[in-house]
C-alpha cells in the first residue's frame, strides 16, 4: 500500500527536534502527509477529532506524556489510533498504553520500514473506524425517518409477521398495513423483505434501534 493510497495525517509528537525532524523525512519521502508538534499540548491545541489520521507520540515528554495524551482523547471518546514512541527503559509505559487501545508500539531507535508499515495500518484502521461510524450514522438517520405507526409496522414485518396478522394485531385494514409498510422502505431505502431484515438486523447490531 502506497502513501498515494492511504488518507489522513500522520501527527508526530516529540520533545526532540531530531526524531521529529526524521519522522518528516521519511513520512513525506513515502507521499504521507505528516504535521510535527513539540509537545502533547501544541498537538491538543491543533487536534481535530473530524480529520483522518494517526497519532504517532513519545510516551515520555515534559509536561504531558504520551499516556497522558492517550488518556484524554479516550475521554473525550475519540478513536484515533496512537502509535507508542518509546526509549528503551519506556516499554513498561508502553505496554500499559497498548493495555488501554493503543495500536503499536515502537522503540528508539526504530527501524524505519518497521515505522512506516505500523503507521499505514494505523491509518488503515482510522479509514474502517470512520466508514464504520457513518454507515452507524446513515442507518440511524433511516429508521429516525420512520413515524411510530411505520416502526410498528417494521417490528412486526422483520420477526415474521404478514401483513394480514399485522393488521390483526393492531386493529387496522391490511390496506392501511400495505401503505405503511411501503412507506417505511422507501424511508429506510430497501426494495424487499430480506433487505429490510438485513437492514434492521445492521441497526441492532449498531446499537442505533
Amino acid at each position: 500500500m502506497t502513501g498515494e493510497q492511504l488518507t489522513g495525517t500522520v501527527f508526530v509528537v516529540d520533545d526532540d527536534q531530531a526524531i521529529r525532524d526524521s519522522l518528516e523525512r521519511l513520512l513525506r519521502e513515502v507521499g504521507l502527509s505528516v504535521e510535527c508538534f513539540d509537545s502533547a499540548q501544541a498537538f491538543l491545541a491543533r487536534f481535530d477529532p473530524d480529520e483522518p489520521g494517526a497519532l504517532v507520540i513519545d510516551v515520555r515528554m515534559p509536561g504531558m506524556s504520551g499516556l497522558d495524551v492517550q488518556k484524554k482523547l479516550l475521554d473525550e471518546g475519540h478513536e484515533t489510533p496512537v502509535i507508542i514512541v518509546t526509549g528503551h527503559g519506556d516499554v513498561p509505559m508502553a505496554v500499559e498504553a497498548l493495555k488501554r487501545g493503543a495500536m503499536d508500539f515502537v522503540e528508539k531507535p526504530f527501524r524505519p520500514q518497521v515505522l512506516l508499515d505500523t503507521i499505514r495500518q494505523a491509518l488503515e484502521e482510522d479509514r474502517l473506524l470512520r466508514d464504520a461510524k457513518h454507515r452507524k450514522l446513515d442507518i440511524a438517520s433511516r429508521f429516525k425517518l420512520l413515524t411510530v405507526r411505520e416502526r410498528e409496522v417494521v417490528d412486526r414485518v422483520v420477526n415474521g409477521a404478514t401483513n394480514k396478522g399485522v393488521a390483526a394485531e393492531l386493529g387496522v385494514s391490511p390496506q392501511a398495513i400495505d401503505a405503511r409498510r411501503a412507506r417505511a422502505m422507501r424511508k429506510l431505502q430497501v426494495g424487499t423483505v430480506p433487505e429490510l431484515v438485513q437492514l434492521f438486523v445492521k441497526a441492532q447490531y449498531a446499537g442505533v434501534i
